[in-house]
């Protein structure tokens, strides 16, 4: 990488990095589209396998301190995480074998589907006996959803949530520090399998790492300060996701010769 790659590759990762502390979930999406065509990586499984990478980090950093909250429910964490760890595992091999504009494609159509789901946000019916494991839905729900992020190589936390909700009964403010342990989990698996590969670029994440971190203190402080006016910029950022959405669909279908 260049030392001006290095550098928008920081703008990039602090641009996530405040977007998921402003409005939570959804907001490291833009991962991969900032890496391609505002730093300037090319390859689209090389970009995939960095940015899992970062989020997986940056999961497993914000874990903590719902951790010493006392909003991660173990037993359910790791009864969703590990079956779906096996799920990113068989999704990102064939993720990798996926051609990188077909998959970047439809990589733009999952962001639409994003969209839709950040601004009609219901909280999910709990299930009777909320707090129990429900290891029998909670298995099969976290190997779907692990093979959904493997295969598009993010941390998947926009399923995840409302998939401990509706398989484990939690309510939003468990299911979301719960949930911190499976992106991570499901991240960190999708990027191990791609730098098997060699298609992690390691100074990427990195500068991904560096920028998020500030990012992210910025965006959780103004979240704090906004209160209800949230829901606006949730729309607003969901508008945004729409707008890059539609341009990788074009420029992708172009070059696939689909448009």
């Amino acid at each position: 990488m260049t030392s001006e790659q290095i550098a928008l590759a920081v703008l990039s990762g602090g641009a996530v990095g405040f977007a998921l502390g402003l409005i939570g979930g959804g907001g490291s999406i833009l991962a991969v589209p900032l890496m391609l065509y505002v730093v300037g990586l090319h390859n689209p499984h090389v970009v995939i396998g960095s940015t899992a990478l970062a989020v997986s980090i940056n999961a497993y950093m914000n874990l903590i301190p719902h951790w010493r909250a006392g909003h991660v429910r173990w037993k359910t964490a790791v009864g969703f995480a590990l079956p779906g760890a096996v799920g990113a595992l068989i999704g990102s091999d064939l993720g990798k074998a996926v051609n990188g504009q077909e998959l970047l494609f439809l990589f733009a159509g999952l962001m639409l589907v994003i969209a839709v789901m950040m601004v009609r946000h219901k909280e999910t019916p709990r299930l009777a006996g909320a707090g129990h494991a429900h290891l029998e839905r909670v298995i099969p729900t976290g190997f779907l959803t692990g093979a959904i992020s493997g295969f598009f190589g993010i941390g998947g936390g926009f399923l995840i949530v409302p998939g401990l909700m509706f398989s484990a009964g939690l309510p939003m403010i468990l299911a979301v520090g719960t949930s911190l342990f499976s992106v991570g989990t499901f991240g960190l698996t999708t990027a191990l399998n791609y730098a098997a590969s060699g298609l992690v670029n390691w100074g990427a994440v990195g500068a991904y790492l560096t920028g998020g971190v500030g990012g992210g203190v910025l965006g959780s402080k103004l979240a704090t300060k906004l209160g209800d006016n949230k829901a606006t910029l949730t729309w607003i950022f969901a508008a945004t996701i729409i707008v890059v959405a539609l341009y990788m669909l074009y420029l992708n279908g172009r070059t696939l010769g689909w448009l």
